[in-house]
């Protein structure tokens, strides 16, 4: 965890989040005076936020509902629970995002979420589950999935392609499950996205990848496959994002900023944010 000083009792929100819209969403908040808590999963994706007095970053894994709920009850009793709890996870955080509608309704915890704007597929082929590879043109062909590494091994099951290649993120764990899920380790690269897709396109001649399969998470990662797809001339295949849990309010960025307003509004005459 990095931090300045600990929260107050002044009106504060807990982001869930990790470094897309984390960073830029924090920061807006800190703007508008808000005090915030970032929960982030690896200790790489707190480096993307600023030192501040009114910013407490923390690290881990969340360990599911129980847990966040005993968090939220014993801030409750200590009279300082979040104004606000805001779900800006990765689209296909669900695990997260489930835990999150399941716990804050009931104790009375606003819960909003950033919901990324969907990108027109274009020329993709959406596939509704993982068990849709079987059904696309990929005998005999490469194929680069760039899907995170919880679904490798489920997609290499499914798919029909002759080569299967990966892009992941860079950490022993992802590595890991490449490993398990049967890909050759001269097939697999472990780095971070690039806003100029260099090095993607780089690894698509090298690899003489012919299809990619990607997430419809919206956002820059997906507008880079559908760059790189296009300019190639690769088949591009998006996993369909999945649903928002039920109940919870979705919005984009600018409306939820709004929907958030200013803690001014929470404070009792006197105090400070």
């Amino acid at each position: 965890m990095h931090a300045g000083t600990p929260l107050s009792n002044a009106p504060w929100i807990w982001l869930f989040s990790g470094t897309g819209e984390g960073p830029p969403l924090a920061a807006a908040l800190r703007q508008r005076g808000w005090r915030v808590r970032v929960w982030v999963v690896a200790a790489v994706a707190a480096r993307a936020y600023p030192r501040d007095e009114g910013l407490v970053v923390e690290v881990g894994a969340l360990g599911g509902a129980d847990p966040l709920r005993s968090t939220l009850q014993a801030a409750g009793r200590a009279g300082a629970a979040p104004r606000w709890v805001v779900d800006a996870t990765h689209p296909f955080a669900q695990r997260i995002s489930a835990d999150l509608a399941r716990v804050c309704p009931p104790l009375g915890v606003p819960l909003l979420r950033l919901q990324r704007p969907p990108l027109p597929p274009g020329r993709a082929v959406l596939l509704p589950t993982l068990e849709a590879l079987g059904q696309q043109r990929l005998v005999g062909r490469a194929l680069l999935l760039a899907i995170g590494a919880r679904q490798l091994a489920a997609a290499r099951a499914h798919s029909p392609a002759a080569a299967h290649h990966a892009r992941l993120l860079p950490s022993a764990g992802a590595l890991a499950l490449a490993m398990a899920a049967g890909l050759a380790p001269e097939r697999v690269a472990c780095l971070r996205p690039t806003e100029s897709g260099l090095l993607e396109r780089a690894l698509c001649r090298r690899w003489g990848i012919e299809a990619v399969l990607a997430r419809q998470s919206g956002g820059a990662p997906e507008q880079l496959w559908h760059g790189i797809t296009q300019e190639l001339g690769l088949d591009l295949l998006l996993l369909r994002r999945p649903p928002e849990p039920e109940g919870v309010v979705c919005l984009e960025a600018a409306d939820l900023l709004q929907r958030l307003g200013d803690p001014q509004w929470f404070l009792p005459p006197g105090s400070a944010p």
